[in-house]
C-alpha cells in the first residue's frame, strides 16, 4: 500500500490482475475489500470506489475511493482530466522522433477488449492525446515516459503499437516479446506497461497529493539510469 488515509486510498495494483471481476473471480477490488475488512471494526460496512481503472496486464498506481462523496470527487477529476497520469513503458523499437505528442481518434471495439485507430470522421471516434520521451534505449527497445491527456481504452498500447512500437509483451497489439514470468494462463501475462505516477486533489483537504508506484521486481532495473531516483 502506497498511500492509507481516509478518505482515499492508493494502492500498486500488480500485473494480471483486473480491477475489477464478476462475482466469484479473483480482482484488485476483491484483495483490496478483503484488505479492508481484515482492518475494520464493522466489516459489513465497508465501502470501497472506483473512479479509475487499469487494463489487466499493466502496473502501476491506482486511487480508490473509501466514501461514496470520496469517489464520486475523484471520478470527477478523472472526467475532467486533471489528474496527471505517468507511465512507464518499454516499447519494441526506438520511437523517431525521441519525443512529441501523439494524436489519434480511437474507438472500442464492440464485443471484443480492443481499441482500434480510425479517422476522425468515424461516428464513434474519440480524441486521444499523449506526450512521451525517450528517457533511455538499445537498438531494439525503448523505455518511455508519457504523459496522458485522455483516458482511453487501451490508449497507450494502441497509440504505440500502430506507430510500429507495441509495448513488450503485449500480444494482443503485436509485440513478439515476451515480458515478465510466463504462465500458461495468458490472463497472468504482464505487458511492459506501469502507471508511475498519479497527481490528484485529497477529496477532502483538496492538498495536491502525488503517488509513485515502484515497477514490478521484473523490470529491467540497469536500464533506465534514473529508476531510482524519480
Amino acid at each position: 500500500m502506497l498511500l492509507d488515509a481516509k478518505p482515499c486510498l492508493a494502492v500498486c495494483k500488480p500485473p494480471g490482475v483486473p480491477t475489477q471481476a464478476p462475482p466469484g473471480i479473483d480482482s484488485l477490488e476483491v484483495r483490496i475489500k478483503s484488505y479492508l475488512r481484515e482492518r475494520s471494526e464493522e466489516p459489513e460496512k465497508i465501502y470501497l470506489g472506483t473512479p479509475h481503472r487499469l487494463d489487466r496486464p499493466a502496473s502501476g498506481a491506482m486511487v480508490f475511493g473509501l466514501r461514496r462523496r470520496a469517489t464520486r470527487k475523484l471520478a470527477r477529476q478523472f472526467e475532467l482530466r486533471t489528474v496527471k497520469k505517468l507511465y512507464w513503458a518499454l516499447v519494441e523499437g526506438r520511437p523517431d522522433p525521441p519525443f512529441g505528442t501523439w494524436r489519434d481518434h480511437l474507438i472500442k471495439v464492440h464485443g471484443r477488449p480492443l481499441a482500434e485507430v480510425v479517422s476522425a470522421e468515424h461516428p464513434d471516434a474519440r480524441p486521444a492525446v499523449l506526450r512521451y520521451r525517450t528517457v533511455s534505449d538499445t537498438d531494439a527497445v525503448a523505455w518511455l515516459e508519457i504523459e496522458l491527456e485522455t483516458g482511453r481504452t487501451h490508449q497507450v498500447r494502441i497509440q504505440a503499437a500502430s506507430r510500429g512500437y507495441p509495448v513488450l509483451g503485449d500480444f494482443q497489439y503485436g509485440s513478439s516479446v515476451p515480458f515478465g514470468p510466463q504462465y500458461d494462463d495468458p490472463r497472468r501475462l504482464a505487458i511492459a506497461l506501469h502507471a508511475r505516477t498519479l497527481e490528484f486533489d485529497h477529496p477532502a483537504s483538496r492538498e495536491r497529493i502525488s503517488v509513485t508506484a515502484p515497477p514490478p521486481v521484473f523490470w529491467p532495473a540497469d536500464f533506465h539510469p534514473l529508476a531510482d531516483s524519480q
